[in-house]
C-alpha cells in the first residue's frame, strides 16, 4: 500500500466507526472498495490486516451494528468478504469468530438494521466475495448461511432476491468444481454438503405447490446452465429434469416464463447431450401445452437454437404463424394460402385468444409480428420463407385497423371491431411490413402494399407515430420493390405510386401537428437523397407544391421542424430542385436559400436548426455547391464568424468539421471516395501555395481553431487539436529555417502564446502573417495536448490518496457546517 494512504487510513477508519460522523456518499464507499480489491490483487490481505490494525478495528466494529449507519455497515460487510476471499486471511478472521458473528445464522439476522435492503445486499455481496476457496465451503455448510440465502430468495427487494439466487449459483459452482483446485465431480454420491443442500432445496421447491418457490428454483437452474458448462451440469439435469417435467402435468402450468427460460438455457448448454436427455420432446410438449401468447417467445427461442430437429422447428414456426393464419381465414372465403399452416391443430386456441378481449388480441398480434420481424433477420430464418402469405396477412391487419377490410365471417367482423384504430397493432404491422420489403414479392402484392400504405398515410385517423412508421415502411418498399442489379432507379409502378403520394405529402406538410410535419420532411429528405437525380422523379416532384412548402417550413414555430426543413431544403438545393428549372427566379431562389440558412445560423434561438444548417453547409462545401464555389472565401469566413460565437458545442464541433473540409479542398487533397484516383501513383504532398497561406490568415479559421483548443467542452478541444495537427503537418514544407529578414516578430508570437497559456483569448488575434501563424503552430505542443485531452476529466484527482483525502475533507466540512443548505 502507498505510504501516504497508510498514513491516512487510521483517520478514515476512525471516521467510519464513529456514529457521530456524517460519512461520504455511496459512490466514495464504492470507490474505496474498488481500491481495496486492487491492493489485494498484489498484496496479501492477511499482511494488510496485520500491518494496519485500524482495519481490524473497523471490521470488528461491525459486531456492534447499532453504532454504525446502514450505509457503512453494508460497506463493512462487503469489505470483510473481500479480505476473507484469501484463504489464510479467512482462517485468521475465523479464529476470532468474526465471520460467524457476521455471516452465521445467529448473527446479522438479529440486527435491527437487517430490515434495510442495502444491509442485506451487503451481507450477500460479502459472502459472494468470501466464497472462493474450500475453507469457505465448510464454513457455509456449518454456519447456517445457506439457509439464510434460501430465505432471501423471496426477499421483498428484487435486487436482494436476485443477488441471493446468483450467490446460490456461485456456491454451487464452487462446490461442484471440488473447491479451488479439485477436478469436476460427476458422481451424485460424491457431491459436497453445500451442493447437496442447494440441490435438495431446489428439488423440494420444484415439488412445492407455491408458484414463488417453483420460480426461485427455476431461476437458479436457468442461471446455472447459462454460466456453468462443466460435465457435472449433466448430472444435475439428470436429477432435476423429472420434477421439472412434472410441472407440465399441473393445470395451470406454474411459472411459465421461468420454465421456458430454463428449457432454452439447457438446450443452449454446450456440454449436454440434448437429444439423449429428452429435451427436444419436452420442448415439443411445452409448445403444444402453452397458450398462443405464452408459446410465442418459446417458439422464437426454439427456432434460434442450433442443431434443433427439423420437426421441432416446423412445430415452432407453426406456432408463430398461427395468429396470422387465423387473420387470413377470418377475412377470406377461400382456404388459407398453402404453406402458411399445415393442419388446424391449435387454430381454435388461437381464435379464442384473439377474441377473448381487446388487450389479449392486441398483445398476441403485436408479439407475433415482432417475433416474425426478428426471425426474418436471423441466420436461422426458416427456409422457404412464406413471403406471400405473410405479406397478405400484414396488409390485412392494416386494413382491419383502418376499417377497410371485408370480413367473410363473424370472427372477421369481431376482429374489425377489436382492431379498429388500434395504434399499437398498426405500428407493429408497419414495422414488419417494412422488413418484408427485403423479400421477393409479385407485382400484384406490391401494388396492394402501396395501396395500404397510401390509405394509412391519407387517413385523418392515423396518429403521428403511425404516420412516421408508414413513411419509414414506404421508403423501404420504394428502395426494394422490383429492384434490378446495378440500377437504383424507381420502377414505373413506384413512380405511379409517387404521383399519388406527393399530394398526400403536401397535406402532411401542412398538418397542425408538428410531429407529422417533421416526419414528412424527414421522408422527403430521404426521397431526394435516393432519387433526386432521376428525371421521372424530378418531374413528379416539380409538378407538386412540396418544394415550396418545405421552404416555407424554415419559419416553423417548432425547432425540430425547422431543423428537418433545413435538411430537406438543403437536399432540394443540392439537386437543383428548389424551384422549377424553367423558372427565371431559380438562381435568385437558390441564393435566397443560402441567406435564409445564414440567418438561421446567426439568429435561431434553438440549437437543432443551427446544427442542421452546419451539416447542410458542410455537405455543400464537400460537394461543390454552386453558391459555395461562387465565393468560397466569403462563405467560410461568414460561417465561422457565426459559429465562433455559438454557445452550442455541437455547432462548434460541426464548424471545425467544415473548416477541415475546406482545408482538404484548398490544399488539393484528393477525396478518399474519388473513383478516378484508383491505380494512380501516390504523389508526395505538395507544399501549400503562398496565396493559400495568405487566404488562411485572412479567414477566421486559424483563430477559431486556436481558441477552440481551450474550449470548455472536451470534444471541441479534441477536434480543434486534430485540425491544427493536420494543418501543421500539411504546412511543414513551409516551416523550414527562415531567412533573417523573413522571421516573424518573436515578441508578438510569444505574446499570443502567453495569452493562450493564460486562457485570455477573448480578444481577436488580429492580422497574422503566414510566418507568424506557422511559428505559432511550431511552438504548440499539439501532441502533448492531444494526449491530455484523451484522458478522462478526473484523471488528475483519481488516485487513492485523493479519494481518502476527499472523504476526510468532506467529513470536516460537514462538521463545521452542520446546518447545511440541504
Amino acid at each position: 500500500m502507498d505510504p501516504e494512504c497508510s498514513r491516512l487510513l487510521p483517520a478514515l477508519c476512525a471516521v467510519l466507526t464513529d456514529p457521530r460522523q456524517l460519512v461520504a456518499d455511496d459512490t466514495c464507499l464504492e470507490k474505496l472498495l474498488d481500491w481495496f480489491k486492487t491492493v489485494m490483487e498484489t498484496e496479501s490481505s492477511l499482511h494488510l490486516l496485520q500491518d494496519h490494525p485500524c482495519l481490524m478495528e473497523l471490521l470488528s466494529h461491525v459486531l456492534k451494528p447499532q453504532d454504525m449507519s446502514p450505509r457503512v455497515l453494508s460497506f463493512a460487510l462487503r469489505l470483510v468478504g473481500i479480505f476473507a476471499g484469501q484463504e489464510d486471511c479467512f482462517q485468521y478472521l475465523q479464529q476470532g469468530e468474526l465471520l460467524l458473528g457476521l455471516f452465521g445464522e445467529t448473527g446479522a439476522l438479529s440486527w435491527a438494521s437487517w430490515n434495510v435492503p442495502s444491509v442485506r445486499s451487503g451481507w450477500i455481496q460479502g459472502l459472494c466475495s468470501l466464497a472462493h476457496h474450500p475453507s469457505a465451503l465448510h464454513f457455509l455448510a456449518d454456519s447456517g448461511a445457506v439457509d439464510t440465502i434460501f430465505s432471501l430468495q423471496g426477499d421483498p427487494s428484487l435486487f436482494v432476491a436476485s443477488a441471493a439466487s446468483q450467490l446460490l449459483v456461485h456456491i454451487l459452482a464452487l462446490a461442484m468444481q471440488g473447491g479451488a483446485s479439485g477436478s469436476p465431480i460427476s458422481e451424485a454420491a460424491a457431491w459436497p454438503v453445500c451442493a447437496q443442500k442447494i440441490v435438495n432445496h431446489m428439488e423440494e421447491s420444484l415439488h412445492s405447490k407455491a408458484t414463488p418457490q417453483v420460480t426461485q428454483a427455476l431461476n437458479v437452474l436457468t442461471t446455472t446452465f447459462g454460466r456453468c458448462h462443466s460435465p457435472w451440469t449433466g448430472v444435475l439435469w439428470g436429477r432435476l429434469s423429472p420434477p421439472v417435467a412434472c410441472l407440465f402435468e399441473r393445470d395451470p402450468i406454474p411459472a411459465v416464463h421461468s420454465l421456458m427460460d430454463l428449457l432454452l438455457s439447457v438446450a443452449r448448454s454446450p456440454v449436454l447431450n440434448v437429444a439423449a436427455c429428452g429435451l427436444w420432446e419436452m420442448l415439443a410438449q411445452t409448445l403444444s401445452r402453452l397458450s398462443p401468447a405464452q408459446a410465442g417467445p418459446l417458439a422464437l427461442g426454439t427456432l434460434k437454437l442450433q442443431h434443433c430437429p427439423q420437426e421441432l422447428r416446423t412445430q415452432a414456426f407453426g406456432v408463430l404463424l398461427q395468429p396470422l393464419a387465423c387473420i387470413l381465414k377470418a377475412t377470406t372465403q377461400a382456404p388459407g394460402p398453402p404453406g402458411l399452416l399445415d393442419g388446424s391443430a391449435g387454430s381454435l386456441l388461437t381464435v379464442d385468444a384473439l377474441l377473448s378481449s381487446k388487450s389479449a388480441c392486441v398483445g398476441l398480434l403485436c408479439q407475433t409480428l415482432a417475433h416474425l420481424e426478428e426471425l426474418q433477420m436471423l441466420p436461422q430464418c426458416p427456409c422457404p420463407w412464406p413471403q406471400m402469405p405473410l405479406l397478405r396477412a400484414t396488409v390485412t391487419i392494416l386494413r382491419l385497423c383502418d376499417g377497410s377490410a371485408d370480413p367473410s365471417s363473424s370472427v372477421g367482423g369481431r376482429l374489425c371491431g377489436t382492431l379498429g384504430g388500434c395504434v399499437r397493432v398498426q405500428r407493429a404491422a408497419l414495422d414488419f411490413l417494412g422488413t418484408l420489403s427485403q423479400g421477393m414479392s409479385p407485382l400484384e402484392l406490391v401494388l396492394e402494399v402501396f395501396a395500404a400504405l397510401l390509405k394509412t398515410l391519407e387517413s385523418p385517423e392515423s396518429s403521428p407515430t403511425v404516420l412516421k412508421k408508414a413513411f419509414q415502411a414506404t421508403l423501404r418498399w420504394l428502395q426494394n420493390s422490383h429492384k434490378t442489379p446495378n440500377c437504383s432507379d424507381l420502377s414505373p409502378d413506384a413512380l405511379l405510386f409517387l404521383g399519388e403520394l406527393f399530394p398526400i405529402l403536401q397535406k402532411r406538410l401542412c398538418s397542425p401537428c408538428w410531429e407529422v410535419r417533421d416526419s414528412a420532411l424527414e421522408f422527403l429528405t430521404h426521397l431526394i437523397r435516393h432519387w433526386g437525380g432521376q428525371a421521372d422523379f424530378r418531374e413528379a416532384l416539380h409538378s407538386s407544391e412540396v418544394p415550396t412548402l418545405a421552404r416555407q417550413l424554415l419559419q416553423d414555430p417548432e425547432s425540430y421542424v425547422r431543423a428537418s426543413a433545413v435538411g430537406a431544403a438543403g437536399q432540394l438545393s443540392s439537386r437543383g430542385l428548389q424551384a422549377a428549372p424553367t423558372s427565371p427566379e431559380n438562381r435568385q431562389a437558390q441564393q435566397g436559400l443560402l441567406m435564409d440558412l445564414m440567418h438561421i445560423l446567426s439568429t435561431d434561438s434553438e440549437g437543432f436548426p443551427r446544427r442542421a444548417v452546419l451539416r447542410v453547409f458542410t455537405e455543400w462545401l464537400r460537394d461543390g455547391h454552386a453558391d459555395v464555389i461562387r465565393d468560397t472565401e466569403w462563405f467560410v469566413a461568414t460561417v465561422l464568424q457565426a459559429v465562433s460565437r455559438d454557445l452550442d458545442w455541437e455547432v462548434r464541433m460541426q464548424g471545425l468539421e467544415l473548416a477541415h473540409v475546406f482545408l482538404i479542398q484548398a490544399m488539393g487533397q484528393p477525396s478518399l471516395h474519388c473513383p478516378y484516383t484508383v491505380g494512380l501513383p501516390e504523389a508526395t504532398s505538395p507544399s501549400p501555395h503562398p496565396e493559400f497561406l495568405q487566404t488562411l490568415c485572412r479567414l477566421p479559421l486559424f483563430e477559431f481553431a486556436f481558441c477552440a483548443l481551450l474550449d470548455c467542452d472536451r470534444p471541441v478541444a479534441q477536434k480543434a487539436c486534430d485540425l491544427l495537427l493536420f494543418l501543421r503537418d500539411k504546412t511543414a514544407p513551409c516551416s523550414g529555417p527562415q531567412e533573417a529578414g523573413d522571421s516573424p516578430n518573436s515578441d508578438s508570437v510569444e505574446a499570443v502564446l502567453q495569452r493562450w497559456r493564460d486562457g485570455e483569448l477573448g480578444q481577436p488575434l488580429g492580422d497574422l502573417e503566414p510566418e507568424a501563424m506557422l511559428a505559432i503552430l511550431r511552438s504548440l505542443d499539439l501532441e502533448g495536448l492531444q494526449g491530455k485531452l484523451a484522458k478522462s476529466s478526473d484523471h488528475v484527482e483519481k488516485s487513492p490518496q485523493s479519494l481518502l483525502q476527499d472523504m476526510l475533507a468532506t467529513v470536516g466540512i460537514l462538521e463545521e457546517n452542520e446546518a447545511d443548505c440541504y
